[in-house]
């Protein structure tokens, strides 16, 4: 072991930045913070969407409408799509663990039968909800409806 070898041991050492330690440090003085103003004195918290007193974003834009917090959102698929995957892969029942698998829905999606397009095989199909239309469609070929 030689002097010229010697490096300090993992982790001793950090590279950040010190301020505020004197001016020989190149970052004394106003350590870095500019001359004067609220952001350049301790303890100067800003308001989130603060700008400088200028009128705020989210208050010069307008505001309309109403969003109901407890609307649930449902994926539509239409009858053409379900008769494409019964044809593409001989299916007699369409489920939601089926729609799932061929990519149609995600697992937490509540999925709605629209009556969109024709059906012309016999189907058993469970979703959550069901067009008065697609209900008809479905049990004049002679399928089940389910709901879950």
């Amino acid at each position: 072991m030689k002097l010229n070898t010697l490096t300090p041991a993992e982790g001793s050492t950090k590279n950040r930045k010190r301020i505020g330690r004197g001016t020989g440090s190149g970052r004394g003085g106003t350590s870095t913070r500019g001359h004067k103003g609220a952001k350049s004195r301790s303890g100067y918290k800003s308001k989130i969407g603060f700008e400088g007193g200028q009128m705020p974003l989210q208050r010069r834009v307008p505001k309309f409408g109403f969003k109901s917090l407890n609307k649930t959102e449902f994926k539509p698929v239409n009858l053409d799509t379900l008769q494409a995957l019964a044809e593409q892969f001989k299916l007699t029942s369409v489920t939601l663990e089926t729609l799932v698998s061929h990519g149609l829905a995600s697992k937490n999606d509540k999925i709605k039968i629209l009556g969109g397009g024709q059906l012309t095989s016999k189907l058993d199909v469970s979703a959550h909800q069901f067009s008065a239309s697609a209900v008809a469609a479905v049990e004049a070929l002679g399928g089940t409806v389910t709901k879950l």
